[in-house]
C-alpha cells in the first residue's frame, strides 16, 4: 500500500491566521485539516515540514489596539499566543508557527521590495478607491456588492493616498501558461476556472503594494513614510520561515523544502494565492508552489460565521463539550471536498451518538469485553474460516486502499469515510457470527476464537489509519488491544495481529453518548437567554409557511420525472435579461446548458463548483433566446428569496435523486 519513499520531503502551510482576535471554529478548522494531511504524509514516510502562523500587521489591528489602549505589538502577543495556544488545544504537529512580526521575517520582506523596485516590478503613484478595513482591500465601485465589500459585506469608505503598485499584467500571460500547463496548480477545479475567468482573462490591475495612512506595518526601506501592505509581507510568509534569502544567501532548509507541495487556505483568499503570490515568486526568480487547494467554508447554521452575526462558535467551547478528537473527526469528517459543510450542535451530538460511541466506541467495547469473557483477554487465531470471515478481510483492505487513493486526491472527509466503513462492516459481522450464540456450544469455541480474532484485527487496522484524524483515540484503542500502529506498509494483509496476545481487562469508554436536550441547556444557560437563538435548531427558529395545494397526481405521473445530481461547471449572466443566469451543468458524463431565473439571488461565481438537483427531461426551450435543457430546483420562501437545493452529503454527479 505504501509508497517506496526514502524520506522524500513534504512541505505543507496553512494561511496565517490574521491576528485581530480569537479563530473560530471556521478558522481552526484548516490547521485540523492540515494536520491530518501532514500526519498521513509522514505516515507514508515523507519528511513532513508543517509551517502555520500569524499575520499580524495592518489597519484593523492598529485600530483595535488603540480602542483597547495597547501597543499593537502587545495587541498580537496576545492575540498570537491565543491562536497558537488553540492549535496547541486541537493537537495539531507543526513544526514552525512563524509570525510576521518575527524579526528575520520582517527583514526579508524590506529585502524583497527593494529588491522589486530596483528592478522595475514596483513603482510609486497614487491609489483612489473604495476601502474595507476588515479586508484590507480596495475595490472600485463595479466590485462592490450591494454597495458594500463584496467579501465581507461590510461598509467600505473612499480613501486616496501615496502608494507603491506592483505591475501584475507584466507576468499574467506567464502565470496563464503555467495554470494551464498544470492542471492540478489549483485545486479544486471549480475554483480554477473562476481565477481564470474572473480575474485572469479579463487582465489585471496593477496591485497596491504600500500605505501611508496607517503605520503598523513593515517600513519601506528607502521611503519609510509607507508601510508594506499586508499581501507582500503576509504571503512572503511561506518562504522567510524556511531561509530565503532574496540576495542568495538562502539555507539549505529552504533548498530542501521549496518550492512548497501544497498551499491549504480557506477559498475567500485563493485569488491572493493563485494570482498574487505566483506572480511576487516569478518575479524573484523563485520556484512556484506545486498546489494551493481551497478549502470550502464550514458554516454554522444560517451562513458563514461573523462576530457581527453571533453565530460563532470556538473550538475550546466545542471542546469542553465534546473532546479534542469528536471536534477533530466532525470538522474532517463533515467538510465536503468543494462545498461548504455546516456545524450546529445538534449534528455534532448526532454524530457523537451515531458514529462515534455506537459505530466505533461500542464496537471496541464490545469486542474486548467478549475477548475477556470467553477466554480471558487472549486473543487467538484459530484459523476456523468461513465465506463471512473473508468478506469481512475483502472489505478491510478494499477500505484500505480508498483510504490512500482518497488521500492522494486531498479527499480527506471521503477517507475518513471508509475508515468508518471498516468500523461499519465489523459491527454487521458482529451480528452475522453471533459470538454470544457460538460461545453457549464448547464445539465452536476455536470458531469464536477466530471471529474475535477478526474483530480485533480488523480494529486494528481502522484504528491505525485512523491515527492521522483522531490521534488520541487511535493510541486509546491500540493500548486497549495491547498493540502498536500498524504501518502503511503493513496494511495489504490482513492477519497480523500477534496471536495469543491479551487485550485489557478494563476496557474504556471512548465517548459517552449525549442528550441534545442537556447539551442545548448547557450552551444556553453558558450563553444567556439573550443568545440563545444561535444554539437552537433551525426547525424550532425558521418561519414555517404554507402554500396552495396543487391537485393530486397518481405515483406515474411522478415517475415520468427525471431528477439528478449536477455538478455547475461554468456559468454566466444571460446579456439580454437581468434575472437569468446560463449554468453549464456536468450531469454524469454530459453536460447540459440550463436557463434559470435566479439573478437576483446568486453571483455566476457562486454558482461554479455546486451541485445542485436537476429535472433533466424537461422539453428543451428558448429563454431570452438562450436554449435551457432542464431545470434547477430551488425552495422559495414567502417573501421570494430562493435557494438552491443541493445533496445533504457528497454525492457524484448524475446521482439519481428518487
Amino acid at each position: 500500500m505504501c509508497k517506496n519513499i526514502d524520506k522524500k520531503p513534504y512541505y505543507i502551510t496553512t494561511a496565517i491566521a490574521y491576528a485581530s482576535g480569537k479563530p473560530h471554529i471556521g478558522n481552526t478548522y484548516e490547521a485540523i485539516l492540515a494536520d491530518a494531511i501532514a500526519r498521513y504524509k509522514r505516515a507514508e514516510g515523507y519528511d513532513v515540514f508543517f509551517q502555520t502562523g500569524t499575520d499580524e500587521h495592518g489597519q484593523k489591528i492598529e485600530e483595535k489596539a488603540a480602542a483597547a489602549g495597547v501597543t499593537p505589538k502587545e495587541f498580537v502577543d496576545q492575540a498570537a499566543g491565543q491562536i497558537k495556544s488553540i492549535w496547541d488545544l486541537m493537537n495539531t504537529s507543526y513544526d514552525k508557527f512563524i509570525r510576521t512580526t518575527d524579526e528575520d521575517h520582517e527583514e526579508q520582506v524590506q529585502k524583497i521590495f527593494k529588491k522589486l523596485y530596483d528592478q522595475g516590478d514596483i513603482y510609486k503613484g497614487h491609489y483612489e478607491g473604495l476601502y474595507c478595513t476588515p479586508c484590507e482591500s480596495f475595490f472600485t465601485e463595479s466590485q462592490l456588492k450591494d454597495g458594500k465589500c463584496p467579501d465581507c459585506g461590510r461598509e467600505v469608505k473612499p480613501a486616496k493616498e501615496e502608494a507603491y503598485f506592483f505591475r501584475m499584467s507584466k507576468y499574467a500571460d506567464r502565470l496563464i501558461q503555467h495554470i494551464n500547463e498544470n492542471p492540478d496548480f489549483i485545486q479544486p477545479v471549480s475554483r480554477k476556472n473562476e481565477m481564470m475567468n474572473n480575474f485572469l482573462l479579463p487582465g489585471l490591475q496593477d496591485l497596491c503594494v504600500s500605505r501611508t495612512t496607517f503605520q503598523w506595518g513593515i517600513p519601506v526601506t528607502f521611503d519609510p513614510r509607507h508601510v508594506t501592505y499586508v499581501w507582500l509581507d503576509a504571503l512572503t510568509n511561506y518562504i522567510t520561515g524556511i531561509g530565503y534569502d532574496c540576495n542568495g544567501n538562502s539555507t539549505p532548509q529552504f533548498d530542501k523544502l521549496w518550492p512548497a507541495d501544497l498551499h491549504l487556505i480557506g477559498k475567500d483568499i485563493i485569488r491572493f494565492h493563485t494570482i498574487y503570490w505566483p506572480i511576487f515568486l516569478m518575479a524573484l526568480d523563485v520556484p512556484l508552489p506545486k498546489q494551493v487547494f481551497g478549502h470550502p467554508w464550514l458554516l454554522q447554521g444560517d451562513g458563514k460565521m461573523s462576530k457581527s452575526k453571533g453565530n460563532v462558535l470556538y473550538a475550546d467551547t466545542l471542546v469542553d463539550f465534546f473532546g479534542v478528537d469528536a471536534v477533530r473527526y466532525f470538522v474532517l469528517h463533515e467538510m465536503p471536498f468543494d462545498n461548504d459543510g455546516v456545524i450546529t450542535w445538534e449534528l455534532m451530538v448526532e454524530r457523537m451518538n451515531s458514529d462515534l460511541a455506537n459505530i466505533l466506541g461500542n464496537l471496541v467495547n464490545r469486542t474486548i469485553s467478549m475477548s475477556n469473557k470467553y477466554f480471558g483477554g487472549v486473543v487467538s487465531n484459530e484459523n476456523i474460516d468461513e465465506a463471512v470471515d473473508q468478506d469481512l478481510k475483502a472489505v478491510v483492505l478494499e477500505e484500505v486502499k480508498k483510504v490512500q487513493e482518497k488521500m492522494e486526491k486531498l479527499r480527506v472527509a471521503d477517507a475518513m469515510t471508509a475508515i468508518f466503513n471498516i468500523f461499519r462492516r465489523s459491527n454487521k459481522y458482529i451480528d452475522e457470527t453471533a459470538p454470544w450464540v457460538l460461545a453457549k456450544d464448547e464445539a465452536s469455541k476455536l470458531r469464536l476464537a477466530t471471529v474475535l480474532y477478526n474483530l480485533t484485527e480488523a480494529i486494528t487496522v481502522g484504528a491505525s489509519l485512523l491515527a492521522s484524524f483522531m490521534p488520541e483515540t487511535s493510541e486509546k484503542i491500540l493500548a486497549q488491544l495491547n498493540t502498536v500502529k500498524r504501518e502503511l506498509s503493513q496494511m495489504n494483509e490482513f492477519g497480523l495481529y500477534p496471536s495469543g496476545s491479551q487485550v485489557t481487562d478494563k476496557p474504556e469508554i471512548l465517548f459517552a453518548r449525549m442528550d441534545i436536550k442537556e447539551v442545548i441547556e448547557k450552551v444556553e444557560a453558558m450563553n444567556g437567554a439573550s443568545e440563545t437563538a444561535e444554539v437552537t435548531s433551525e426547525a424550532d427558529t425558521e418561519d414555517a409557511i404554507d402554500i396552495e395545494a396543487k391537485e393530486e397526481i397518481q405515483y406515474d405521473d411522478f415517475a415520468k420525472l427525471q431528477f439528478q445530481v449536477g455538478e455547475i461547471i461554468a456559468c454566466e449572466a444571460v446579456a439580454k435579461s437581468k434575472k437569468l443566469l446560463c449554468s453549464q451543468v456536468k450531469i454524469g458524463s454530459q453536460v447540459r446548458q440550463i436557463v434559470s431565473g435566479i439573478k437576483a439571488h446568486y453571483s455566476p461565481e457562486e454558482m461554479v463548483g455546486k451541485k445542485v438537483m436537476v429535472v433533466v427531461n424537461l422539453k428543451p426551450a428558448k429563454l431570452a433566446g438562450v436554449m435551457s435543457e432542464g431545470m434547477l430546483l430551488c425552495a422559495e420562501d414567502a417573501d421570494g428569496n430562493l435557494s438552491l437545493m443541493i445533496p445533504e452529503k457528497p454525492m457524484p454527479s448524475g446521482a439519481e435523486i428518487c
